[in-house]
């Protein structure tokens, strides 16, 4: 399953289809766009053909993790069974993005009650923590260099105890039998990919840290070259432990205790954590959000999370414009997704934080009328001249101003529907490229953290989305499910990209709902992304031929390219298609 003809594709590295499956000469850096700060590097395009399946699908970002959760789904596990095998095996092949030192966001539709469940899985600060925790001695804000890397940016791990709380309630298989893939995996090791092998080689800090040099480096400080067979015997014995012995094994004990060591100890940033933080950790089931698009419902995960709120926001706004009949990516279309997308970023800044701290009015953005009122800002034949956030409905007195936030895109997404229509839309991370860059017991610790708005703390500003002792930071995490008018699945999806989620998400959404594209076709659809005032269109694409229509139009453009992740699986005529991100290096298998 290719596409229906080049021009949609637009990527030029896949001209006349004969790209081989190995990183082309179209590979990237993260310096691509001047002023852009890419951690997660682009390791250039593999070619992606999708795949149909009648019974079951699972589409994530490396072939042995997607082969993991497809042997559970044969051996009778259902989608939540799946997606937790395959990301625990992710945590060893894509350490740079995911793992049980990080959290998650999980969507879980069971098909027999006809219910949608959202679990949310995100890394809480320690009991300690204050707003002036990435503030230097004279008050200003730390550099992202140096928040990132070591204890401070460490938040209490999540992954461990939302994948128990989720697989308690609807797993099908033990959750004994959901490690065994992954212990395989660390105890015999697997062949460094060309994506690692490429994180690895950019990041300049990694090697200059004992414990993950020793694992991923030479002793020359060079990275163990691609198809290097890499062994995790550490990994291996911590998943036995916490597969045998349950959460409780990680949150407290021996393992928690070396978390706490590593992150207090750290050369770089030690901070706060403590054994009772570890211990104290709750995973949440939260009341998913939903919203009509056209004849579809799209549902995602509620705050502290902005991801799904900002894909039904945007949706919502482009629901007042003709996008089914516009051209896919024409200047007309682009134009007006990048203006619903600069007033779904100003609601985001100001209104969403952990719900739990601070009152998100989360139903009064995504309100029709409030939607509708703010598409009438958007002008067909200009760029607003400053986007600002709304006024949604909302119960009580809203007084915090705009906070930034600079999340990184180092992050992975999980896509699954069993034979019996459950259905998984998993996103994961430890937040930037190897996270923290500390390592324990075979696995990275996260640098979540570092998602606070800590830059208007330093300018005397209060937000939503400070520090707190025990707070979630805010994310742009956003797993999607999509249903029709009779309530059947139409659509699984979700992405890595840190704030860029959104839009990563919401063009897919867009492609396969209103210009009718197959999963692969709409992963493969070039990007178009905002950072600040800048419009990113993917470079080596046809929307170069957009560029001087939407420069006419006032909008400041870049050219380049973004390590993106889309992890998609559509229905139509009670098939099952799937779709892989050409930028990374996943697949889709089905029966």
């Amino acid at each position: 399953m290719i596409l229906r003809n080049c021009r949609r594709l637009a990527l030029t590295c896949l001209l006349a289809m004969g790209l081989a499956s190995t990183l082309t000469a179209c590979a990237t850096t993260p310096t691509d766009v001047q002023g852009l700060d890419f951690p997660e590097a682009s390791s250039g395009l593999v070619e992606q053909k999708g795949g149909a399946a009648s019974r079951f699908m699972i589409a994530a970002a490396n072939p042995l993790a997607v082969e993991a959760g497809y042997d559970v789904l044969k051996a009778g596990g259902n989608a939540l069974d799946a997606a937790f095998a395959t990301q625990l095996v992710l945590n060893l092949v894509e350490p740079q993005s995911s793992g049980i030192g990080g959290g998650a966001f999980i969507l879980y539709w069971d098909n027999t009650t006809k219910t949608l469940h959202a679990y949310d899985g995100r890394e809480t600060a320690p009991a300690t923590a204050t707003e002036d925790r990435f503030l230097t001695d004279d008050g200003a804000a730390m550099r992202r260099p140096q928040a990132v890397i070591g204890g401070k940016s460490v938040g209490v791990p999540g992954l461990v105890g939302v994948m128990h709380l989720a697989h308690n309630t609807h797993g099908a298989l033990p959750w004994l039998d959901i490690f065994a893939p992954a212990i395989d995996v660390a105890a015999n090791g697997f062949e460094i990919s060309p994506r690692l092998f490429r994180l690895l080689e950019v990041d300049k800090a990694l090697p200059l840290i004992k414990t993950p040099a020793a694992h991923y480096y030479l002793s020359d400080g060079t990275p163990k070259t691609v198809g290097t067979r890499i062994q995790n015997p550490k990994m291996a014995n911590t998943l036995r432990r916490i597969s045998a012995e349950g959460p409780g094994a990680f949150y407290t004990g021996s393992i928690a205790q070396d978390i706490v060591s590593e992150v207090t100890q750290s050369t770089r940033n030690p901070a706060d954590l403590t054994l009772k933080d570890m211990a104290s950790y709750s995973a949440k089931e939260r009341t998913p959000l939903c919203a009509p698009y056209r004849q579809y419902k799209i549902c995602g995960m509620p705050a502290p999370t902005s991801g799904g709120i900002g894909v039904i926001q945007t949706l919502g706004l482009l629901e007042n414009f003709d996008l089914p009949n516009m051209e896919p990516w024409s200047a007309e279309a682009v134009h007006l997704f990048a203006e619903a997308g600069r007033l779904v970023y100003a609601d985001r800044a100001t209104y969403i934080a952990d719900p739990d701290f601070s009152p998100v009015p989360q139903q009064g953005l995504i309100d029709k009328r409030y939607l509708y009122e703010r598409a009438a800002l958007i002008n067909p034949a200009g760029r607003i001249e400053k986007a600002e956030a709304g006024k949604p409905p909302q119960e009580g007195t809203f007084s915090y101003g705009p906070g930034r936030d600079f999340e990184r895109p180092s992050t992975t997404h999980i896509s699954v529907i069993d034979d019996k229509g459950n259905a998984v839309s998993m996103t994961s991370s430890i937040e930037g490229a190897f996270g923290s860059h500390l390592m324990v017991r075979g696995f990275l610790l996260n640098n979540q953290l570092t998602d606070f708005s800590y830059d208007a703390v330093a300018e005397g500003r209060t937000v939503a989305n400070r520090v707190e002792g025990g707070k979630r930071p805010r994310s742009s995490m956003a797993p999607i499910i999509v249903f029709d008018e009779n309530g059947e699945i139409v659509a699984v999806s979700g992405s890595p990209g840190g704030m860029s989620i959104v839009p990563l998400v919401t063009k897919t959404l867009i492609a396969m709902l209103d210009w009718n594209m197959t999963p692969q076709e709409a992963t493969n659809l070039p990007n178009v992304l905002l950072f600040g005032s800048t419009v990113l269109l993917e470079g080596g694409t046809d929307l170069e031929n957009v560029k001087p229509e939407l420069e006419a139009l006032g909008h400041r453009v870049r050219m380049g390219n973004f390590p993106s992740g889309v992890h998609a699986i559509g229905v139509r005529d009670g098939m099952l298609f799937g779709g892989a991100d050409p930028r990374r290096e996943g697949s889709v298998m089905g029966d």
